[in-house]
């Protein structure tokens, strides 16, 4: 065998044990877990946007939200509710709103969508109509392929962003005449 062979082979087998070991050590390291909240993301939006999660302990319907069946938005912590008629949250999440927010009141769904280009160009679907504002129509949606994009510079958007998972329940939650209450 020519010495160039010789040379090529053991750096080939060198490099597998290296990558041997490497694989048993990653193997006995902390392994990470998927949650209900974990979704694929694009990856421009990785440090725009963090990842929504849902909390442990999840967060209290505010307590000025008034009561009965309604979706809840708070602007400030960036959160839904669905709450149910006897005023239990059924499901939370966190959300990426748009560069223009929903005054504080109260709402209904007005129009459904199943899916349509949102004003920054993304694919979106389970689009649930509540409001104008500034000439803008505020809703809530997901992105199709789970992304959740930063808005464009200088432009204005008014949709709600929120992972897959939690647009399909939002979807299903919030038929036509759905109150939905704003919440600072």
């Amino acid at each position: 065998m020519p010495a160039s062979k010789v040379w090529v082979t053991g750096l080939t087998v060198g490099a597998i044990a290296a990558v041997a070991v490497l694989a048993v050590q990653a193997d006995k390291g902390p392994h990470p877990t998927a949650t209900a909240a974990a979704r694929p993301s694009a990856s421009a939006s990785q440090g725009a946007h963090p990842e929504p999660t849902k909390t442990a302990a999840p967060a209290a319907v505010p307590s000025a939200s008034g009561t009965g069946r309604r979706i809840v938005y708070s602007v400030g912590q960036k959160r839904v509710w669905l709450v149910d008629a006897g005023d239990k949250a059924d499901r939370t999440f966190t959300v990426w709103p748009g560069t223009v927010n929903p005054d504080p009141g109260t709402y209904s769904v007005s129009v459904r969508t199943e899916a349509t280009q949102g004003s920054d160009g993304v694919q979106i679907e389970h689009v649930i109509y509540f409001g104008v504002k500034s000439g803008l129509n505020i809703a809530f949606s997901n992105a199709v392929d789970g992304s959740s994009p930063p808005p464009a510079a200088g432009k204005q958007t008014s949709g709600i962003r929120m992972s897959k998972a939690d647009g399909t329940a939002l979807w299903t939650f919030g038929t036509t005449a759905t109150k939905v209450r704003v919440v600072s």
